[in-house]
Parts: structure tokens; C-alpha cells; sequence
């Protein structure tokens, strides 16, 4: 939980103080980087560790994560400028990728079925009051003490992370002889990246670049599928993510994340200025979905052993359309609280389908694969994210070009929007009916995803839930 923590936090403190820091540092242009370079690097990494960590064993692996972590987080804290800061943001994310998926590996590893759940909910927990802390504890930091400490707060917590796994978890030592695909990790760090940059680009409208690194893209996607046909063990398994069961998981997953990060990018917006409510209320709204999680994850934890897994996880994947249909329903005179509950129903669905995936996807595979099946699922969240932030944001783009065609609605516009009813631009209607066109269009395209999660769940094979008797009564004391 408290390796966990320095990734949770870090996500929402951040993002409170950068502004802060942007006007110190400068380079504002490069302000979507600090964010885009730690996904990047995440996202990239997570498979690389996950498979490493089943090849030699999580606790060295989860050493390696922390202190390349910390050292990404001191090195934060004395940034110079802009693109230092984006560097060293880089160093993080690389450490967040061994950290997340190992930590939930390790817990797959120590309890047995009928108690993971609960643990597994104990993780989800910590998301879910990094959210509520970590924009309160960024303004603290702020005013009492320098920005850096929103950094430099992670090295004691790592430091009693590292000492907690070094005293307490005794694993046998990996006994794996395997040779480590080293082209096919960096082929598949390569991609993502290639990946990532192309969807920013494309997003901050820079078309000529982005379709450069798309073919980048495609060229590495081609040497990487080459080269794991032909690796004696390779980085990522084919035969491992093609499982129907994996597979089907992942699938929902990733678009699971697309639609988190819809609303977490969209419905603030909406609110402040459709619906003409302070940014308090726009957060609170948002902050539902951290306050269904944990229910979720707890009534997963609690339940799935009577109902079954399969259940679960169509009834979470089934309230994710559920939630988003309450915001196509918002409308100018609307009450934010219709979007707060919609909020709060997208959260319970995400605690259900994702603590219910993840054991599936742990007892579906070996041990020896267990480190890589838990990493694709959350690389499979995390992917998620990046390719929903370009999916909506060009169906929100796409709107305001069509809401008027005489319309010119410029990014100085939109802030004056979002800066609230004193806002000169606040009494203009056209602007209000264009952004709410484009709104309304992207929450549709948001429920149309939603659906696709429901329809991939209907997918998995109910053998699954079989499968997971099984084990509990293979477990089950004689």
C-alpha cells in the first residue's frame, strides 16, 4: 500500500501544483509534457518489469521500481527548467511501471484466492484517497513550504516501502533459465512511445508530426511482432495475451480507461460552464468516481465468492453505460447532482470490473506467468487512457466545427469560459450552445464505448467462473 501510494498521489498532487511551477520554470508549451512524458514512461515499462519480475522474482524487481522512483522524484525537485522537469517526470513513470503491476503481483502471490479480494480492495483504497488528499495536500505544501516537496515527499514513504519488503517478504529465489529479450523490450518500449507521441500530437494539433510518428508506429509494431515469433522466450507472449479469457479482460479494460478518462477530461468542463456551477462543484461531481471505486472493490471482495467472478464482472462492465447515459441526459437547466450520481455509478462499475478482472487474469495463468498476465492488464488500463484522451478530444473537436458553421470558438474563448461567470465571454450564448453541442456529442461517443465494455464482458466464457470454484475448493481446508 505504500509503494502504491507514491503512484497514487503523485498523479493528483501534481497536477494541483503545476501551474505553481510552470510560472517558475516557464515554457508553458511544454506543459502537457510533464503529464504525457510519466504516462509514456509508465505505460511503456509496465509489460518490461511484469515479464521481468516472473523471470527473477518480484522483490529485486520492486527494489529496482522504488529506487529508480525515488531518484526520478529527487531529481524532480531541483528541476531547472521545463524540459528537466519532463526528463526526470520520465525517470518516475519508468519506476511507476515496476511498481504498480509488481505490487499487485505480489499480493496474487501471498494470499490465496478467498483472501486476495480483500487485500486486492485494500490497494484499490489507496486510489481512492490519494484522489481526496492529494489536491489538498499539493495546496498545503504550497503555501507552506516549496514545490519541490510534492516530490521529495516520496522518499520516505519509498524508503519504508523498500524496508517493508525487505524485512517481511521471503520469496524463494527465482530458479527461471531463461534469456532475456532484451531487442523485443526495446521494440516494445519503442512502439508505445512512437504510440503516445503521435496520440499528443495529434491532440494538440500538430498533424504533419503525429503522422510521422504513427508510421514510426507501425515499422517498430512490424520489427516487434518479428521478433517475438522468433525470440527463444520472448517479451510478450502471444499465445499468453490471445487467451480468450485474457484477452477479453484486457479488451474491456482498455476501454474501460478510454472512458475514464472521458469524464475525468470532460465532465468538469461541463459543468462549470453548461451548467454554470464553481469548480468545487465540477470536482465534486468528478470525485464520485473515487468514492464508487472502493465500494466496488469491497463489495467485489466480499461477494465474489458466492456469486462468481463472471457475474461481478458483467454487472460492473453493465453500470459503466449505465452512468454515461446520465450524462448524455444532462442538459443547460440540469442539476449537477444527475452528474455526480452518474459519476458515482461509473466508479462502483470500475471497482467491480476491475478488482473481479484482475483476480480472473492472475487465476487463469501459472505462477511463472502470473508477474506478466497482472502487467497486461495494466497496461491495458493505462493504454487505455492515452488513446481515450485523443478519441475524445478529436469527437469534441470535431463537434465544435460542426455546432456552427460560422462559429469561431478559439482556445482564448474556452478560457474565458472556464474562468467563471465574471468571465467576459461568460454571457455569450453561442459559445455556451457550441461547447454544449460538443459536449453532449462526446459524452455520446463516451456511452457508445460504454456499451462496448458491457458487449466484451458478455464475451468471457463462463468456464471461467468454473475455474475459479475449482481453485477455491482446491484451497478449501480438508
Amino acid at each position: 500500500m505504500a509503494s502504491m501510494a507514491m503512484v497514487a498521489i503523485e498523479a493528483t498532487i501534481v497536477s494541483t501544483v503545476m501551474p505553481q511551477i510552470a510560472s517558475e520554470l516557464g515554457g508553458l508549451h511544454l506543459y502537457s509534457w510533464v503529464f504525457a512524458s510519466f504516462l509514456l514512461a509508465q505505460t511503456a515499462m509496465t509489460v518490461v518489469f511484469g515479464k521481468l519480475s516472473d523471470l527473477y522474482g518480484r522483490k529485486p524487481v520492486m527494489f529496482v521500481g522504488i529506487a529508480i522512483f525515488l531518484v526520478g522524484s529527487l531529481l524532480a525537485g531541483f528541476s531547472w527548467s521545463m524540459p528537466a522537469m519532463i526528463c526526470f517526470r520520465l525517470i518516475q513513470g519508468i519506476g511507476a511501471g515496476a511498481i504498480q503491476p509488481v505490487a499487485l503481483t505480489i499480493v496474487g502471490d501471498l494470499y490465496p484466492v478467498r483472501e486476495r479480494g480483500k487485500v486486492q480492495g485494500y490497494l484499490a483504497s489507496v486510489w481512492a484517497v490519494s484522489a481526496v488528499l492529494g489536491p489538498m495536500l499539493g495546496a498545503l505544501i504550497v503555501q507552506k513550504l516549496s514545490w519541490a516537496w510534492i516530490f521529495w515527499i516520496n522518499v520516505p514513504i519509498g524508503l519504508a516501502a523498500a524496508l517493508g519488503f525487505w524485512a517481511f517478504l521471503h520469496e524463494t529465489p527465482a530458479t527461471r533459465r531463461a534469456s532475456i529479450d532484451i531487442v523485443g523490450a526495446v521494440l516494445f518500449a519503442a512502439g508505445i512511445a512512437a504510440l503516445m507521441i503521435a496520440l499528443t500530437e495529434f491532440g494538440i494539433g500538430n498533424d504533419a508530426s503525429a503522422w510521422g510518428w504513427s508510421a514510426a508506429f507501425v515499422l517498430t509494431v512490424l520489427l516487434f511482432v518479428w521478433q517475438e515469433r522468433r525470440a527463444a522466450d520472448p517479451m510478450v507472449s502471444f499465445k499468453l495475451w490471445g487467451a480468450r479469457v485474457i484477452a477479453t479482460v484486457n479488451g474491456a479494460a482498455l476501454l474501460a480507461g478510454m472512458v475514464l478518462i472521458g469524464i475525468t477530461t470532460f465532465l468538469p468542463m461541463y459543468v462549470q460552464v453548461v451548467l454554470e456551477r464553481s469548480s468545487v462543484t465540477a470536482g465534486l461531481t468528478l470525485t464520485m468516481v473515487m468514492l464508487g471505486w472502493p465500494i466496488g472493490a469491497t463489495l467485489t471482495s466480499r461477494i465474489f465468492q458466492r456469486v462468481g467472478l463472471w457475474r461481478i464482472l458483467v454487472a460492473g462492465a453493465a453500470l459503466i453505460p449505465v452512468g454515461c447515459a446520465s450524462f448524455v441526459l444532462l442538459a443547460a437547466g440540469s442539476t449537477p447532482v444527475l452528474a455526480g450520481v452518474g459519476s458515482f455509478v461509473i466508479g462502483l462499475g470500475m471497482g467491480l470490473l476491475s478488482l473481479s478482472s484482475l483476480i480472473l487474469i492472475q487465476e487463469s495463468v501459472d505462477v511463472a506467468q502470473r508477474g506478466s498476465a497482472t502487467a497486461s492488464n495494466v497496461f491495458s488500463r493505462n493504454l487505455g487512457s492515452a488513446l481515450g484522451a485523443a478519441f475524445f478530444g478529436a469527437v469534441f473537436n470535431f463537434g465544435l466545427t460542426r455546432a456552427d458553421g460560422r462559429l469561431a470558438f478559439t482556445d482564448e474563448q474556452l478560457r474565458l469560459l472556464l474562468q467563471g461567470p465574471a468571465s467576459p465571454a461568460a454571457g455569450d450564448v453561442a459559445l455556451r450552445l457550441a461547447l454544449g453541442g460538443s459536449l453532449h456529442l462526446t459524452f455520446v461517443m463516451m456511452l457508445v464505448v460504454g456499451l462496448a465494455v458491457f458487449a466484451l464482458s458478455l464475451w468471457l466464457p463462463r468456464e471461467a467462473t468454473q475455474m475459479h470454484a475449482l481453485a477455491r475448493r482446491e484451497a478449501a481446508p480438508k
